[in-house]
């Protein structure tokens, strides 16, 4: 496998891999916008957390962080994920791409053992932007990647909770390095969804322990 060395192309694959096939609205799956996801992991990069690194994806739906990870020179990487369809295109996509040293376990991600060897965590849990979603789950899941103590945590999170979230990571011990802003387009894929697609506001939080 050739490493990436343009974001453009970065952008360009990463958006072949396809978006969840069953969407469970309890678990809000939202596919990252290739847009996005290729802007936070250059700019990953470019910060030293991902070239010869150990990448754990939590709530990885079908891959698109641990996959991109590698593309652009991981070690190795990890997703984890409550929902067994999102974990097998995953892996299919994983395999399309020619990348056999992703491992992807299917389980909620509190319960995860500590013992990973990791170096930076991505994760886009639901972040509430809808009421049938657990609106703290995005908090479970920076107290998780807390426990698994990497160098530097990627979480998403809604924008509207920035002061809070603030707080919340200090709390924990975090230190917050950087935070990034996006544009998160909703697509109409649910029932209840009555427009065609909403925008998001949502941060990214670089944090490190």
């Amino acid at each position: 496998m050739k490493k990436i060395t343009r974001k453009k192309h970065l952008e360009m694959r990463i958006q072949s891999i396809p978006n969840h096939p069953k969407p469970k609205v309890e678990l809000e799956q939202y596919a990252t916008p290739s847009v996005i996801a290729s802007d936070l992991l250059w700019n990953a990069l470019s910060l030293g957390d991902i070239e010869n690194r150990n990448i754990l994806d939590l709530g990885c739906g079908c891959g698109i962080f641990s996959i991109g990870s590698m593309l652009l020179g991981a070690n190795s990487a990890i997703g984890v994920d409550i929902d067994e369809d999102a974990v097998e295109m995953a892996r299919k996509c994983a395999g399309d791409f020619g990348i056999d040293n992703i491992n992807y376990i299917v389980s909620d991600v509190c319960e995860l053992g500590n013992d990973f060897d990791v170096d930076t965590i991505f994760q886009n849990p639901p972040f509430g932007s809808q009421k049938r979603a657990d609106r703290g789950a995005d908090l479970k899941f920076v107290k998780k990647a807390y426990e698994l103590s990497p160098d530097v945590l990627y979480s998403f999170h809604m924008a509207s909770t920035e002061d809070f979230l603030i707080n919340y990571y200090e709390s924990l011990s975090f230190t917050i390095t950087h935070i990034f802003r996006y544009s998160f387009s909703i697509p109409k894929i649910y029932e209840f969804h009555t427009k065609e697609s909403r925008d998001v506001d949502v941060i990214v939080i670089r944090a490190e322990i």
